[in-house]
């Protein structure tokens, strides 16, 4: 079942990119007491995740901040580690990577994806999402080969 507006964020393990290495963080207790836009990409350095989905919410994070979001987040079924080198990449200091190595958190959000004909396996799919305190808020989901409505833009519009 697909996670809707309203539900609860499910409780899996990520792992969040720092400086100082790979720090793992439960999602029910990163996303509690704060409001978070949540992006999700199929996976790091991929064309559309960099040339369009990341830039997106770089570019926009102080209007996103202005708006009431405390933390910008970006989820991949990518290894910490190239999180990390892709926030170093095209990142920023104001989006947090959040790595889903196992795609735990993806399958526990009913987002899964099958990139196995181009050589990725089950991956998340793209979509973005605010979340209020742990709970969905607003949910954007693609359909397949789409980039509109889970852009930081598209967000914005609807803050």
């Amino acid at each position: 079942m697909t996670i809707a507006v309203g539900d609860t964020i499910p409780d899996v393990k990520l792992v969040k990119a720092t400086e100082a290495g790979p720090d793992a963080v439960q999602s029910a207790d990163y996303f509690k007491g704060k409001r978070v836009a949540l992006f999700s990409v199929p996976g790091a350095f991929t064309p559309t995740c960099s040339a369009k989905h990341l830039p997106g919410f770089v570019e926009k994070a102080a209007e996103l901040k202005a708006k009431g979001i405390d933390e910008i987040a970006c989820t991949a079924v990518n290894d910490p580690f190239v999180m990390g080198a892709w926030g170093k990449a095209g990142g920023s200091a104001d989006v947090t990577m959040l790595a889903d190595g196992n795609g735990d958190f993806a399958e526990a959000l009913g987002l899964t994806m099958d990139g196995s004909a181009f050589g990725l396996g089950k991956r998340g799919q793209r979509f973005s999402m605010v979340v209020n305190d742990g709970k969905v808020e607003q949910l954007n989901v693609e359909g397949p080969g789409e980039f509109k409505v889970s852009s930081a833009e598209y967000m914005l519009e609807q803050l």
